[in-house]
């Protein structure tokens, strides 16, 4: 019997996953409130439902893409949610970047109706979904989160379990603070090579394999140089991944000075209507020494 795996929400992030499971062989029922992203999953084989328990019906797991925790908390316990169409057994995977707090509260009340539950956050982004290549770190007990990597093997090269449910997201906490800690070094970076005149697109080539070398710097900085702004990534996302790394470092009384000068400047950006806008408007924080006018 084919086995049916449900993807709840099909944004950015969401389609692109949704896209590699329809496209490499994984039957496949889809929900997003808006039914407009749901075509593109339609046209490579992906079945629409009218509502997240719909989705889930039938479905031996269920893939959550989705924003914040009262979204994941909407999509899986409202009226239509997933628990209401999910039967016992069914492994919900919670690829969502959310705290690890609520992350155990809603596994909690999950297993009350019988649900498993696996966080699965990623690293990554929607380009190295298209190829299969996301990085995963998953939290779960140890069964359900092998059942969870063999769902997800087509879209990630690199899965590791963490530990029990919660420590997925922790660790993508982690991930967040290299991440966005890295993302302004390259800018800041890229601001003093143009201002003393280096060309800053053929530094990553310079620096391949050095200590200083790493993905964000070998895809970011000619980016950066160039003012490229496709949209991969969103920095109001990392601004709440980042208030979540503050929220635990409380938490554990850990002192994170450098994440809290990286925080602030991601919410400045957002503050000046950029939170929309990909991690390469970074730039929008530094100086343009060889524009005569503002970039945007």
């Amino acid at each position: 019997m084919t086995q049916t795996t449900a993807l709840i929400g099909a944004g950015a992030m969401g389609g692109a996953i949704g896209a590699r499971l329809a496209a490499t062989g994984t039957t496949l029922a889809v929900f997003d409130l808006d039914p407009a992203r749901l075509a593109p999953l339609t046209a490579l084989g992906a079945q629409a439902a009218t509502s997240a328990a719909n989705a889930a019906r039938g479905a031996q797991a269920v893939i959550l893409s989705l924003n914040a925790p009262h979204i994941v908390d909407a999509a899986v316990f409202g009226p239509d949610g997933v628990a209401a169409g999910a039967a016992p057994g069914t492994l919900i995977i919670d690829m969502s970047s959310i705290d690890p707090a609520a992350t155990r509260d809603l596994a909690a009340r999950a297993a009350l109706r019988g649900l498993h539950w696996v966080d699965s956050p990623l690293s990554g982004g929607a380009p190295k979904a298209a190829t299969g290549t996301l990085t995963l770190m998953q939290g779960g007990e140890a069964d359900h989160v092998a059942r969870a990597q063999a769902v997800l093997a087509q879209v990630a090269s690199n899965q590791t379990h963490m530990g029990p449910v919660g420590a997925g997201q922790t660790t993508k906490l982690i991930n967040q603070i290299l991440c966005g800690l890295n993302f302004l070094a390259v800018a800041e970076a890229t601001a003093l090579a143009e201002a003393a005149g280096v060309a800053a697109d053929r530094i990553p080539a310079a620096l391949a394999g050095g200590r200083a070398d790493s993905a964000i710097l070998q895809e970011y900085m000619p980016r950066f140089a160039a003012r490229d702004y496709r949209p991969t990534g969103r920095i109001d996302n990392m601004v709440k991944d980042l208030n979540g790394a503050q929220d635990l470092a409380r938490a554990t009384h850990t002192p994170m000075p450098l994440t809290a000068l990286c925080a602030e400047i991601h919410r400045l950006l957002t503050a000046q209507g950029l939170g929309d806008q990909d991690q390469a408007a970074l730039m929008e924080f530094f100086p343009n020494p060889l524009a005569k006018e503002p970039t945007r």
